[in-house]
C-alpha cells in the first residue's frame, strides 16, 4: 500500500547519492587496477592500512570465492533483486524519512558499484586491506563494500529511532 506522505517520487530524489557511490567506486577501482598488479601492496599507514590490488569471485569475505563461477550469476541476481527492493523502499518513504533514505541510497549504490563488477569483470575488483603489525588481516574491500557498510549501520540504527507504537521518528 503506497505511502501518502511519500509524495508521487518519494524519496527517489537520494538516487543521486547512489550515482555518486557508483561512480566513485568504479573510478578508484579504474585507479587502482592501473596503479597496482594483482596482490601488490603499498603500504599507506605501516603495520595498519594499505592498498592492495585483489579480485573476489565470491560474496562478502570471499564466501563461495572457490566454486566453479555459477556463483557469479547468483550474487549478480541477488545484488538485482535486492537493487529493485530498494528502489521501491525509496519510492515509499515519507518526507521526514532522510535518515532511511540515506542509508538506502548508500546499499544501493555499492550493490550496483559490485554488480557491474561482478557481470562486466567477473570478479569484484578490491584495493583496501586493513591488517594489525602483518600478524591480522580484515579482507580486502573497496568503496563499494563501505558504502553497503555504512548503510547497513544506518539501517539498523534506525530500527532505534522507532517509537514503541511502530510509528517512524519524524526529524
Amino acid at each position: 500500500m503506497p505511502n501518502p506522505a511519500a509524495g508521487r517520487f518519494g524519496r527517489l530524489v537520494w538516487l543521486w547519492l547512489s550515482l555518486v557511490v557508483l561512480v566513485l567506486d568504479q573510478a578508484t577501482k579504474v585507479y587502482f587496477e592501473g596503479a597496482l598488479s594483482l596482490y601488490q601492496r603499498i603500504e599507506v599507514i605501516p603495520d595498519y592500512f594499505s592498498w592492495t590490488l585483489a579480485y573476489n569471485t565470491g560474496a562478502a569475505f570471499s564466501f563461495l570465492a572457490d566454486s566453479s563461477g555459477w556463483q557469479r550469476w547468483l550474487f549478480a541476481l541477488i545484488a538485482l533483486v535486492v537493487s529493485a527492493v530498494l528502489v521501491v523502499w525509496l519510492k515509499r518513504l515519507g518526507r521526514g524519512e532522510i535518515w532511511l533514505a540515506v542509508a538506502l541510497a548508500l546499499v544501493l549504490g555499492g550493490a550496483l558499484g559490485n554488480l557491474y563488477d561482478r557481470i562486466v569483470l567477473g570478479h569484484v575488483v578490491d584495493f583496501i586491506l586493513v591488517h594489525w603489525q602483518n600478524r591480522w588481516y580484515f579482507p580486502a574491500f573497496n568503496l563499494a563494500d563501505s558504502a553497503i557498510t555504512v548503510g547497513a549501520v544506518m539501517l539498523a540504527l534506525d530500527m532505534f529511532k522507532t517509537k514503541k507504537s511502530g510509528e517512524p521518528v519524524h526529524d
